[in-house]
């Protein structure tokens, strides 16, 4: 069967099967809407946690960018999964033990401040939006290729999947159905991985093949990385495992970017949120512990998928003649996400150091003289004849490695898995921000569960409609899109968890004041450098890493203004300190209840 054939049958079994349970599991109340009930089992826990942290941006984008980063990718493995583990046991069994649906609920009771409550609504909103956009971007790079549609119309359909059962099931439907796509987003991830492995070093376990000798073809016996290291070389990149070399990204931003996507981790709202649908604090700690795991499996394989693609795109395609070009280039060439003009006149795909366009290409609607396919850009190197978008190296790792179709088919399934996961559970953290904290917290607290479940539905359409928008005209690739939410999460709420669980002295103004300083610089940053073309002028630090300065203004803030305005009352810093305990007594644990 053909790709297109496979691709019906196994996005629409997958979808099938996620519709199925967002129903069976809809709910009529707001406790199974925003935190289904707090009656998930660890274990169910641990991998809707995965599969809601693992977004498009670590499925498809993550390995595409150290693809084509070499070693300065490693500071999305390092900065994600570090996070996770900073998040597992710094802050959410205490958060867990504080009680509450939201962070802008937490925030509203810990600072004791509605007006707190408002700003760390609007942030969560903020990055939330930000990050959804992400996964609606990469949504629509999936259906454009493995469903002959445009980029535009594969987000529209992903829009009206995920409003459907995110609106139906609420948390609890999203729980559930986050544990099939982890299952099949991990299956997707690891069978072309394992399969690659094998084709190039003869070892089953990609972990192990990263390391390993290339066992076939013209590179037979060479290690593969000092393979890499040398076709690269040969193509006028800096060699693949150099760090901090020339044309690559310098320390300081490397540095930048890993902590802010570490402490953004620990900062996002939609990852905190899972930590209150277990019974108890000691099933919090457990979910953490079998997240982690389920997360390591993909992260740990995801440097060798990165390799085993760019070593067979350079060996597959380049200084091949356009005519014998591999059927992978011509079918992701009418996406628009590769493209090749032939500036030498010579009639081969040439790969060599150097941007080729302006942007992303823009077909005319003409072919050329050997049938390829024209673009309108302005050329800016004298080498490269190639443009790859990053976000396609995963997707299409199975078809370059020429795997059956039903692998290639499988891979989108896992792709829309990833994205739909996360966006699911993004798209609650706007609903609950607005009908809980904004409108029954502060508006109406006699408001019915009926009108407070309407109203969180009203939302996540809106929330859908924005992201859509946002996801057919991104400001970057899925994992820079990404990156930047991560930057926002990490400016304006670590802080505020991290010092409200630890710092009794912590005041409503000092955290006002640090999240509006954080939040406003690291937004205003990277809309300046990416929306306006801003240089780095922060001691060379780029938008995705800017949220480092930020956090580091957001603590500074927050420390100066809390010692200059008038301590907490008693009975808050009684509170912060009963939830430090890792198990409370029944009293501490009532006393926090009353509180809440």
């Amino acid at each position: 069967m053909s790709i297109l054939t496979w691709t019906y049958i196994m996005v629409g079994l997958t979808f099938a099967i996620y519709i199925t349970i967002a129903w069976r599991a809809r709910v009529t109340t707001t406790k199974g809407f925003y935190v289904a009930g707090k009656g998930v089992p660890a274990l169910a826990n641990g991998a809707a946690t995965a599969a809601d942290w693992m977004s498009a941006a670590s499925f498809i984008s993550m390995a595409g960018l150290i693809s084509f980063l070499g070693y300065a990718g490693s500071m999305y493995l390092m900065g994600w999964t570090g996070g996770y583990v900073l998040l597992a046991l710094l802050l959410a069994p205490y958060l867990r033990k504080f009680g509450k649906y939201t962070v802008p609920d937490f925030v509203g009771d810990r600072y004791y401040s509605d007006t707190a409550r408002v700003v760390a609504l609007i942030c969560a909103i903020f990055v939330s939006l930000t990050y959804v956009c992400g996964q609606m971007r990469g949504v629509g790079i999936v259906f454009s290729r493995f469903l002959s549609v445009d980029v535009n119309t594969g987000v529209l359909i992903g829009m009206c999947i995920v409003f459907f059962y995110a609106a139906l099931g609420g948390m609890k439907g999203i729980t559930w159905t986050q544990v099939a796509q982890y299952c099949v987003l991990i299956t997707a991830y690891l069978i072309p991985a394992v399969a690659i492995s094998m084709n190039i070093t003869g070892q089953p376990i990609p972990q192990l093949g990263y390391g390993s000798a290339v066992a076939s073809g013209p590179h037979a016996g060479q290690w593969l990385l000092d393979t890499m290291n040398i076709l690269n070389k040969d193509l006028g990149f800096a060699a693949y495992t150099a760090a901090f070399a020339k044309g690559t990204k310098p320390m300081i931003d490397v540095l930048a970017i890993t902590f802010a996507l570490m402490v953004g981790t620990a900062g996002l709202p939609h990852v905190i949120i899972r930590f209150y649908t277990v019974p108890d604090v000691k099933s919090a700690r457990i979910s953490a512990g079998f997240a982690l795991l389920f997360i390591a499996i993909l992260y740990t394989t995801a440097p060798a998928v990165a390799v085993f693609a760019r070593y067979n795109m350079i060996n597959t395609l380049n200084d091949k003649p356009y005519k014998e070009a591999p059927s992978w280039f011509k079918n992701w060439e009418t996406t628009g996400l590769i493209a090749w003009v032939d500036k030498n006149h010579d009639g081969k795909v040439q790969y060599r150091v150097g941007a080729v366009f302006k942007g992303k290409p823009v077909y005319t609607g003409k072919e050329g003289p050997l049938g390829q396919k024209l673009v309108s850009n302005k050329l800016t190197d004298s080498k490269n004849e190639l443009y790859v978008d990053r976000d396609i190296m995963v997707l299409a790792n199975p078809e370059i490695a020429a795997l059956p179709n039903w692998v290639v088919a499988l891979v989108a399934a896992g792709g829309l898995a990833a994205a739909l996961s996360t966006a699911s559970g993004l798209l609650l953290v706007i609903a609950s921000s607005i009908s809980h904290d904004l409108y029954y917290r502060l508006i109406n607290r006699d408001a019915s569960e009926k009108n407070r479940l309407l109203l969180g539905r009203i939302m996540i359409g809106v929330a859908v409609c924005v992201a859509g928008y946002f996801g057919i005209h991104p400001p970057g690739f899925v994992a820079q899109v990404v990156a930047f939410a991560f930057g926002l999460a990490a400016s304006s709420f670590f802080p505020l968890i991290i010092m409200g669980i630890f710092w009794k002295r912590a005041t409503r103004e000092g955290a006002i004041a640090g999240m509006i300083v954080g939040i406003a610089f690291t937004a205003y940053y990277i809309i300046n450098v990416k929306w306006f073309g801003g240089t780095f002028w922060f001691l060379n630090i780029s938008a995705e890493g800017i949220g480092t300065i930020g956090m580091i203004f957001n603590f500074v803030v927050m420390y100066v203004v809390s010692l200059m305005t008038a301590p907490p009352p008693q009975e808050v810093q009684d509170m912060v300190e009963s939830i430090r305990y890792p198990r409370g007594s029944k009293e501490v644990d009532a006393a926090i209840d009353a509180h809440s």
